[in-house]
């Protein structure tokens, strides 16, 4: 069985160096070989170099079935940093994950990550990693420098991303409300489901898929909660008539164009999701290296699909979806 890992990550070498020019809340911190990145009180990521080099990827691909994988870069994303470093953050990063994209060519497709601060400066990087780079999509973060997904100003980068059928792929970041469920490592436990899970809602709610219908946006981790939730929402929204303002349709027939993928420590939740939206929207990822590529295989390869479902999740609609011939 091919598969396509539409969710892994890799973080630049050069990125990490330039976090320390930071003056935020993202604060870096040497820890060995490894750089400890704190998001002030609320958050703390250890990156070891070692676990995001293409020669552990490959490896690690190899040795479990993966054909492709689809970089994406971890956070903290140059959105999340002072406003006059993300421009040319974003440009160090891009230049990465493009590099590592030309040097292995038959193996990498890559995600670009964008500043984020003003849309002129969103719209030229968009157009430079992705029409001069050959990036493949964009990262979308749940929250986008200190504006929703759904603010209107943002109206030109989807038009752009329609436009081209370029995807984007939501991944959470620090919560805006990271102060309410700080302790008890809440947030990457549930709070980074939840947020991820209310900037796709934005997207629905806020009518960024009514006024860009044919936008390409994959909700990862099994669609966090919104599966789960969404009859209530539609109810919500169909008979209680909340939440209309931007929308014409119920919130679930726009969910309906949304791809998910499959990364879940837990068999039961990716079978739920799997029904949810069947495997037409389905797509095979690890998290990889926050999680092992075998345990996602051995997951997807225990959800009892036919042939011909399984082609589909684990590598057709990654290779139309991001353009893999």
């Amino acid at each position: 069985m091919r598969l396509i890992d539409c969710q892994t990550h890799v973080f630049s070498p050069e990125f990490a160096e330039f976090l320390f020019k930071n003056q935020g809340i993202v604060q870096p911190e040497r820890v060995g070989e490894a750089v400890v990145v704190h998001f002030g009180k609320y958050q703390a990521l250890r990156i070891k170099p070692f676990d995001y080099s293409p020669e552990k990827k490959l490896a690690d691909m190899d040795a479990n079935g993966v054909e492709y994988s689809i970089l994406a870069p971890n956070i903290p994303s140059p959105a999340d940093l002072d406003f006059e470093l993300r421009e040319p953050g974003a440009v160090i990063s891009n230049n990465y994950t493009a590099e590592l994209c030309v040097k292995y060519p038959k193996r990498f497709r890559g995600l670009a990550v964008l500043p984020f601060t003003t849309i002129e400066a969103v719209l030229l990087e968009y157009e430079r990693a992705v029409h001069a780079k050959g990036l493949s999509g964009i990262l979308l973060l749940s929250n986008l420098g200190g504006r929703m997904v759904d603010d209107p100003y943002w109206d030109p980068l989807y038009q752009a991303l329609e436009s081209d059928g370029v995807p984007a792929v939501i991944h959470p970041t620090l919560p805006t409300w990271s102060e309410a469920i700080y302790d008890h490592s809440m947030i990457p436990m549930m709070g980074f489901m939840v947020d991820h899970s209310f900037a796709m809602l934005r997207l629905i709610l806020g009518g960024v898929l009514e006024r860009h219908p044919s936008l390409k946006i994959v909700h990862p981790h099994c669609g966090g909660v919104l599966p789960y939730l969404m009859p209530r929402i539609d109810e919500q929204t169909e008979v209680k008539g909340r939440g209309r303002e931007f929308i014409t349709k119920a919130p679930s027939e726009y969910y309906k164009s949304v791809y998910m993928d499959i990364v879940s420590p837990s068999e039961k939740t990716v079978r739920f999701s799997v029904d949810f939206a069947g495997t037409e929207r389905m797509l095979f990822g690890s998290d990889h290296p926050w999680i092992k590529i075998e345990s996602m295989v051995e997951i997807f390869n225990r959800l009892g699909l036919s042939e011909q479902e399984a082609e589909a999740v684990g590598y057709r609609n990654a290779a139309e979806l991001f353009r893999i011939s």
